[in-house]
């Protein structure tokens, strides 16, 4: 048995996964895609004489509800590759840095630049894997057709990526959407489209009996949060010294540091998020970054604290419009962490959004998603 569909099955086995004939069928599929790449790496040496690249592999749209598992079966897909010109990324972070390499070949002036883009990026990849795509942004999503046509058909790299939505939702009530529609039907032609949609979300499964607020500061909570951190990315709390960071580009040369992301849960300090001056692209890059975020650290607030106050409101609504689950720990419960100062009336908005995001409704949601 081949090496991805053999890993899957031990972990059936060892009762780490639990049976899923939706999950068994997307993993038969991917290591289809692996075996194709793998065969696929060397074009044999009368190709190569003539100038031939490998052939193109098919890739996968591997699309469902939130807590599926995704992002588990890429795990074991990249784990497993046996290529080395392999990347994992996440979508977001793949678009901005398509946005700069853009920029840079503008600056060269040597016509449209999507195609040196694309050859610059197939220069060190022959298989991109994506978690999340979700095309928010419209200077995104009017490039979109053209520069997977050019990774894709040209370049012949392949494309395994994640989504909640089916490719014909993508970007659904965007702007000019007419000008995605190319890369919709690029996905349908040159991607398998699979649906993961069973009925258990396994990621409400690894949390389930977990507070999602936790007051007051200190040992106590600081363990609560920890321990969501270890249930969602299924890193051994045992290595939490190791656990990888990651610095997150904001766009404009700017990044911000990241001290424990993985698999989607990123965690950050309120001082670093609010006691700094960000603004709501800011929260916004992380808000699609991460489908979970855990911020530590946040105090009682009064009228000295009403810049951290609208930073913290703007953070928890661009959280919330991003359906992004929300872990804490705090001084106190919602609504006194801000009794007093400019905007505290207005704070009650984000008091009832914060109770919200505690619920069960909100935690079923999918990332991105709008309810």
């Amino acid at each position: 048995m081949s090496a991805l569909l053999a890993r899957y099955d031990a972990l059936v086995a060892a009762g780490e996964l639990q049976p899923d004939a939706d999950q068994r069928v997307a993993a038969e599929r991917l290591q289809r895609v692996q075996d194709d790449l793998v065969a696929a790496r060397d074009p044999g040496a009368f190709a190569r004489l003539f100038g031939k690249g490998p052939r193109r592999v098919r890739g996968v749209y591997l699309w469902g509800g939130v807590g599926r598992g995704k992002s588990m079966l890429m795990d074991l897909f990249v784990a497993t590759l046996e290529i080395e010109r392999k990347r994992r990324v996440h979508f977001h972070a793949f678009m901005l840095e398509v946005d700069r390499l853009i920029r840079e070949e503008r600056r060269k002036e040597t016509g449209d630049p999507l195609a040196p883009v694309a050859a610059r990026i197939a220069e060190h990849v022959r298989c991109l894997a994506f978690d999340e795509m979700v095309v928010k942004n419209t200077a995104d999503a009017a490039i979109m057709g053209r520069l997977f046509t050019a990774l894709i058909c040209q370049q012949n790299v392949t494309v395994v990526t994640t989504s909640n939505r089916p490719p014909g939702d993508l970007y659904k009530d965007g702007i000019n959407r007419s000008l995605f529609l190319p890369f919709i039907d690029l996905v349908k032609k040159e991607l398998d489209v699979v649906e993961l949609d069973g009925p258990t979300d396994y990621r409400l499964d690894r949390i389930a009996g977990l507070h999602t607020w936790h007051t007051p500061l200190g040992d106590a909570a600081t363990a609560q949060v920890r321990e969501a951190f270890f249930r969602l990315t299924d890193y051994p709390p045992e290595d939490a010294a190791h656990v990888p960071s990651a610095d997150l580009d904001l766009g404009g040369g700017r990044t911000l540091h990241v001290p424990k992301s993985l698999k989607g849960v990123g965690v950050f300090s309120f001082k670093r998020l609010c006691g700094e001056p960000r603004g709501a692209a800011d929260y916004l890059a992380i808000a699609q970054c991460y489908h979970t975020v855990i911020v530590v650290g946040i105090p009682v607030m009064g009228p000295e604290n009403r810049d951290e106050a609208a930073r913290f409101v703007t953070l928890v609504d661009t959280l919330y419009e991003n359906n992004v689950k929300l872990f804490a720990t705090a001084a106190a419960e919602p609504e006194k962490l801000y009794p007093a100062g400019d905007g505290s009336f207005e704070f009650a908005r984000t008091v009832s959004r914060l109770k919200e995001m505690q619920s069960d409704a909100y935690m079923a949601r999918g990332h991105g998603l709008e309810a």
